[in-house]
């Protein structure tokens, strides 16, 4: 963690920003006093692979088929 002062940061921005882009956490301080913080942003959840419980589960061939009526009245509440 750096600490760095508004006056710093204005002087040169993008002297910080790409240290925050290389890992590093800056707090920003005002007359010796934190008031914020700048951190890199959580890296993102990479996808899941494509097909990675192919073969675990088997989806029945009336899957998408209606349901029937006795069931739909009791979710319409008839």
């Amino acid at each position: 963690m750096l600490n760095v002062t508004i006056d710093e940061i204005q002087r040169d921005p993008l002297k910080y920003l790409h240290q925050v882009e290389a890992g590093e956490t800056l707090i920003i301080i005002r007359t010796d006093q934190p008031i914020a913080e700048l951190r890199p942003i959580a890296s993102r959840k990479q996808l899941r692979p494509f097909g990675l419980c192919a073969g675990e589960f088997t989806v029945p061939d009336d899957f998408d088929a209606s349901l029937p009526e006795d069931h739909l009245s009791a979710f319409e509440g008839k």
